[in-house]
C-alpha cells in the first residue's frame, strides 16, 4: 500500500482557461417558454453568470488564495485524496477533519480557517484552537480521477479515519454539512478509537408515522417542513445522481454552462432565492474547480452510491458524542427524529439565521458553534 504523502499545488493551464472562455463564449443557449425558475434555473441569470465567469472572474486571483494553505495527495484504499492541512501555532490544538458537501468544494472552508487555527489574530480565546485537515470528497476536485464505483459516504468515512491516522492524530473531531454531513454521521458510525464527536449541519432524519411525534417539535422544527416541502417538489437533481449520474456526467463534462447551471441548482435556489445576493466569486470558483478537474459527474456518484447502500441514512445508532447546527434557510433536522439513532445529541443549537452554505455565509456563527462543542472535546 501506497502510504506517501506528496505536497501537491493548483495550477491550471493557461491553455485550460483559455479553452473555458472560449466555450463559455460559445455557448449554445435554450430557448425556454419563460425566463423564471418554474422549470429550471433562469437563462437570464444563468447568461448572466456565464458572461462574468468568461470576461470578470480571475481565477488565478482565488486559485491564489487556496495556494496560500498547505495541500496534499496521497492514496488511501487506491483512491487519489486531496487535502489541505493547516496547522495551528497555539500549543495543544485539537484536530478537526472538516468534510464540504455537493455542489461545493474545500474553498467552502476558506474562511473557517483563520479564526479556528489563529484565534488570537481573530479576537478569540487562543486557549481553543484547531488543526484543520480540509479533504476533497473521493471524486470531487482535486480527489480525482475515482478508482472505481462503491465510494459512498460510509467508504468515505474509513478513508477520513485513515487519513487522520496517516497524519499522526490519535484523537480528532469531525465537522460536515451536506454530503460533508453524510459522512460525519458514518463515522459516528464508525466510531473509531480515536474520534471524540462529530459536529453536523444536517442530521437527515424523517418522521416514522408513530402517533403524537409531531406533537414535541419546536416552532423552528415545525416551520422547517416548509423548506422539506419545497425540496421534494423541486429536486430533480438528488434523483438524476441517484439512478444515471453517468449519463449527466456528458453534459458536464462537455460545457460549462451545463455545470455552471447544474451547481446553481442549491447556490442560487430551486426558486431564485439567492440569485440576487450570491457572491458570484465564490460560486463560480466552485464551479471552476468542478470544471478544471472534469468531476461533476464524478461527484454525482457519491449519490448514486449511497442510494444503493443506504449510506448517510441508515438507522444503525451513532454512539459517537454529536452537535448539530440547524440553520433557518436550510433542511432543519428535527432533534427527537435525529436522537432515534444518535444517541448523544449533546449540543443542538437552532440558528437565528443562515442556510445551506452557512460556512460561507454565517461563519462566525458556525466557529463559534464548533469551538463551544469541540472545546469540550478536546
Amino acid at each position: 500500500m501506497n502510504t506517501a504523502i506528496r505536497p501537491f499545488r493548483i495550477d491550471i493551464s493557461q491553455a485550460q482557461i483559455d479553452d473555458l472562455r472560449a466555450r463559455l463564449r460559445g455557448t449554445r443557449w435554450p430557448k425556454p417558454s419563460s425566463d423564471d425558475w418554474s422549470r429550471g434555473q433562469a437563462l437570464s441569470r444563468v447568461r448572466e453568470l456565464a458572461s462574468y465567469w468568461a470576461d470578470g472572474y480571475d481565477w488565478r486571483a482565488h486559485e491564489a488564495r487556496l495556494n496560500r494553505y498547505p495541500q496534499f495527495l496521497t492514496e488511501i484504499n487506491g483512491q487519489t485524496l486531496h487535502f489541505l492541512h493547516i496547522k495551528s501555532a497555539e500549543p495543544n490544538a485539537f484536530p478537526l477533519i472538516l468534510s464540504h458537501g455537493w455542489p461545493s468544494t474545500v474553498a467552502e472552508f476558506l474562511a473557517l480557517i483563520g479564526p479556528l487555527t489563529d484565534p488570537r489574530a481573530h479576537g478569540l480565546d487562543p486557549a481553543v484552537a484547531f488543526d484543520l485537515v480540509i479533504p476533497s470528497l473521493p471524486g470531487f476536485g482535486f480527489s480525482s480521477p475515482l478508482a472505481g464505483p462503491g465510494w459512498d459516504a460510509a467508504r468515505t468515512a474509513a478513508a477520513w479515519d485513515t487519513l487522520m491516522t496517516r497524519l499522526g492524530y490519535a484523537r480528532y473531531g469531525a465537522q460536515g454539512n451536506d454530503a460533508g454531513a453524510l459522512v460525519g454521521r458514518e463515522l459516528g458510525i464508525l466510531q473509531p478509537a480515536g474520534l471524540t464527536g462529530v459536529h453536523l449541519q444536517q442530521i437527515f432524519a424523517f418522521p416514522s408515522g408513530t402517533p403524537g411525534e409531531m406533537d414535541a417539535l419546536s416552532p423552528f422544527e415545525q416551520a422547517g417542513f416548509a423548506n422539506l416541502a419545497r425540496f421534494q417538489k423541486y429536486n430533480g437533481y438528488a434523483d438524476i445522481q441517484s439512478k444515471r449520474p453517468g449519463t449527466l456526467a456528458f453534459g458536464l463534462a462537455d460545457s460549462p454552462v451545463a455545470q455552471l447551471a447544474w451547481n446553481a441548482e442549491l447556490f442560487l435556489g430551486f426558486e431564485g432565492e439567492s440569485a440576487a445576493t450570491i457572491d458570484p466569486n465564490r460560486f463560480l470558483t466552485h464551479v471552476s474547480i468542478y470544471w478544471f478537474t472534469a468531476t461533476g459527474g464524478q461527484a454525482a456518484e457519491f449519490f448514486f452510491e449511497n442510494a444503493r447502500s443506504g449510506a448517510g441514512y441508515r438507522d444503525l445508532p451513532n454512539p459517537v458524542p454529536t452537535a448539530v447546527a440547524s440553520f433557518p434557510a436550510d433542511f432543519r433536522s428535527v432533534r427527537s427524529f435525529a436522537a432515534r439513532a444518535n444517541h448523544r445529541l449533546v449540543q443542538w443549537t437552532e440558528m437565528p439565521r443562515g442556510g445551506h452554505f452557512a460556512t460561507e455565509e454565517e461563519p462566525a456563527l458556525l466557529v463559534e458553534d464548533m469551538r463551544r462543542f469541540f472545546g469540550k472535546q478536546a
